[in-house]
């Protein structure tokens, strides 16, 4: 919601688009985010207001102990993942619909309290028959401040069978998970990157992984579907240690990076981030 605005607005529903077999939902009012994506009537996405894909804005994955610095200020942010700041602020922010005309849907969202900055956050779905592409900008009112942006996508390991499936437990094999990392961060025991990069390691993970040349990861439902989840951003976090369901998180820099590779938003350098998932059937 606008902090420029004076009444408090309704939420507002569900959007859906649809191109060919293929349907998106998107939720404004629960975080802007995907909280469904069938294809041939088959959820991929785990269900929940908790679930579906959210926005990680403005910034992702933990930050140390909520703390981080921008020169000489500190600033504190809520302990929503004790002791640290999980996944940024934009997955509780109710988004507003700028446009939605049936294939695609632009929502925005004010920055502001518990963020210390002023901005706004836009982000792009755009569906197309054999592709989703997701597109996200930040920008500052003010103020250059330094920020992340990226998705987390909540995956279903286990594909329901047919049209009509309920998106929970599924049928089949468990997806299969290929990408070719140049380096693996070191996790340490508080679940940040030490700042050592390792060579890529066997699963499970919960893990950020490096990919200069772009982000490009497959999810493979043996007989069922194929997932290419692209990026031209750099990092990528994978985590599938849950049964149900695995995620697959392009980002634009590591996590606790407000620390540790800060990327400035500025009146004139905008953030951008966008990734396309492309599906083919088997």
């Amino acid at each position: 919601m606008s902090t420029h605005e004076t009444t408090e607005a309704a939420p507002e529903a569900g959007v859906l688009l649809a191109a060919g077999n293929a349907e998106v939902t998107v939720r404004p009012e629960l975080g802007g985010r995907l909280g469904s994506l069938r294809i041939d009537g088959t959820e991929l996405l785990r269900q929940g207001p908790r679930y579906g894909s959210f926005p990680m804005v403005p910034w992702c994955g933990r930050t140390a102990n909520g703390v981080f610095r921008d020169g000489a200020e500190r600033h504190e942010l809520p302990l929503n993942s004790p002791p640290h700041a999980i996944h940024g602020t934009g997955r509780d922010q109710v988004w507003r619909t700028v446009r939605a005309d049936g294939t695609a849907a632009v929502l925005t969202y004010d920055l502001g309290d518990p963020w210390p900055y002023t901005g706004r956050v836009t982000q792009l779905v755009e569906l197309a028959e054999d592709a989703l592409t997701l597109k996200m900008g930040v920008e500052t009112y003010g103020n250059s401040f330094p920020a992340q942006a990226g998705w987390h996508p909540w995956f279903l390991r286990h594909l329901a069978g047919g049209s009509g499936g309920s998106g929970g437990a599924g049928e089949g094999e468990s997806v299969r998970i290929s990408f070719d990392a140049a380096w693996q961060e070191e996790r340490g025991e508080d679940h940040l990157p030490t700042g050592r990069r390792t060579e890529p390691r066997p699963g499970p993970w919960d893990d950020c992984f490096g990919m200069p040349d772009g982000v490009d990861v497959t999810l493979t439902w043996p007989g069922r579907l194929e997932l290419r989840i692209t990026s031209r951003a750099e990092w990528v976090v994978v985590y599938d240690e849950q049964d149900e369901a695995v995620c697959v998180e392009p980002q634009s820099g590591p996590p606790n990076g407000l620390n540790t590779a800060p990327r400035l938003v500025t009146p004139i350098d905008p953030l951008e981030i966008s990734t396309t998932w492309r599906w083919r059937r088997l």
